[in-house]
C-alpha cells in the first residue's frame, strides 16, 4: 500500500501548467497595480525625508541633529513588519485610521528614508572640503555651495547603494500583504487560498520578484557605468 501511494505522489506533475498560466496575470496585475506604485511612491518620498533628516543630522542645530538622530535611530532599532502594525493596526486605537496603502506607504517612506539618510549624509561627508572652501572662495553662500558643487558630487557616490535600497524596497512590499494591501505576493495567497497549491505559487512569486529585481541590478549597472564615465582616472 505505502509502495503504491509512493508511486502515485511520484508519478503527479510536479508542476501544474494550467494553474501556473491561469495564475500568472493575476499576480502580474498585482504587481503592476500594488508592488510598483508602492514601492515608486514609498521610495520617492522615502528620499525626500531621507535629505531632509542628513541636512538636519549636518546642521549645527542641536536640536535638529538630535530629532534626526532618534528618529533614525528608532526606525533602525525596529522591525519593519511592526512598523506597519504600528501605523495600520495601532493608530486606530487613537482614532487614527488609515487605509491599507497608505498606511504602507507611510511604514516604507519612513523606513527608506532612516536607511537613506545615512547614505546621503555619508555621501554629502565623502566631498573634501576644499570643494566647500573653493565654493566660498567664488562668493557662494553655504547654501550655494551645498547646492551646486557637493550635492551632485554626493548623487553620483549615493546611487550605488540606494539602487540597493530600491531593490530591497521592491521585496520589502511584499510584507504589505500582511495589512491586505493587494499586491503580487497577496495576489499569490489568495490563489494559494483557493488551490492549496501553496509551494508552487509561493515559487512562482519569488521567481517574478527575481525577475523585477534581475532588471533593475541591469538598469544600476547602467547608471552606475554611465556615472564611472565623470570620475578622474
Amino acid at each position: 500500500m505505502f509502495l503504491n501511494n509512493f508511486i502515485l505522489a511520484a508519478s503527479d506533475p510536479v508542476v501544474d501548467w494550467d494553474l501556473f498560466q491561469s495564475s500568472l496575470w493575476p499576480m502580474i496585475q498585482g504587481g503592476i497595480q500594488g508592488t510598483i506604485p508602492l514601492t515608486l511612491i514609498s521610495f520617492t518620498f522615502g528620499l525626500l525625508i531621507a535629505l531632509l533628516t542628513a541636512l538636519a543630522r549636518l546642521s549645527n542645530s542641536k536640536i535638529l541633529a538630535g530629532l534626526a538622530r532618534v528618529y533614525v535611530s528608532a526606525i533602525r532599532g525596529t522591525p519593519l513588519l511592526v512598523q506597519l502594525f504600528i501605523i495600520f493596526y495601532g493608530l486606530p486605537n487613537i482614532g487614527v485610521v488609515i487605509d491599507p496603502f497608505p498606511s504602507a506607504c507611510i511604514a516604507f517612506s519612513l523606513n527608506v528614508g532612516a536607511y537613506a539618510s545615512e547614505i546621503i549624509r555619508a555621501s554629502i561627508l565623502s566631498v573634501p572640503k576644499g570643494q566647500w572652501e573653493a565654493g566660498y572662495a567664488i562668493g557662494m553662500t553655504h547654501r550655494q555651495a551645498l547646492l551646486r558643487i557637493i550635492l551632485p558630487q554626493a548623487t553620483r557616490v549615493s546611487i550605488p547603494p540606494l539602487s540597493n535600497t530600491f531593490i530591497s524596497l521592491v521585496k520589502d512590499t511584499s510584507l504589505a500583504s500582511l495589512i491586505l494591501v493587494t499586491e503580487l505576493f497577496r495576489k499569490s495567497q489568495e490563489i494559494a487560498a483557493r488551490t492549496y497549491e501553496f509551494l508552487q505559487l509561493y515559487i512562482t512569486a519569488a521567481l517574478l520578484y527575481w525577475i523585477v529585481c534581475f532588471i533593475l541590478s541591469l538598469i544600476q549597472g547602467r547608471i552606475e557605468k554611465r556615472l564611472d564615465r565623470y570620475v578622474a582616472k
